[in-house]
Formats: C-alpha cells, sequence, structure tokens
C-alpha cells in the first residue's frame, strides 16, 4: 500500500516490526493483512482511497482469513 498510514515493511512501508503476510486490491480499496513480531498480534488493515479513509481491525488467529476477507463486516 503506497503511502499508507499502517507503516509495515512492504513497499514504502517504515514499521520493520510489521510483516504484511497478505494483501488484496479492488476499485481503490487497499487491504492487508499484518503480523506484529512486538505483540505476536493479526490486524487486518483497510484504506479507501475513493473516501480517504482507513481503519484497522484486530485478527483472532482462528478467523484472520475471514476478518481479511471481509474487514468490513468486522469493522461494524
Amino acid at each position: 500500500m503506497s503511502g499508507n498510514p499502517f507503516n509495515c515493511d512492504g513497499d514504502g512501508m517504515t514499521d520493520p516490526t510489521l510483516t504484511e503476510l497478505h494483501h488484496r486490491s479492488a476499485d481503490g480499496i487497499e487491504v492487508s493483512l499484518l503480523w506484529s513480531r512486538v505483540t505476536n498480534a493479526l490486524t487486518v488493515a483497510v484504506e479507501d482511497s475513493r473516501s480517504g479513509t482507513s481503519f484497522e481491525v484486530p485478527a483472532p488467529v482462528d478467523r484472520a482469513l475471514d476478518v481479511f476477507e471481509h474487514p468490513y463486516a468486522y469493522a461494524a
């Protein structure tokens, strides 16, 4: 996610304590599954370039891929 506020270690990202495990983008929406080396927690980060909004959702290990696939449902 270029210019992304989530700061993981992918392209253009600066926080070496985060690793992007999975990424997808479509229609101006970028979704990343991030793992923190410090806390061992998973988070799904969403950035919508159309609306300018972004948010993060905790992703429990047993539901991480579901949160990644449906982040808006978990953000509600």
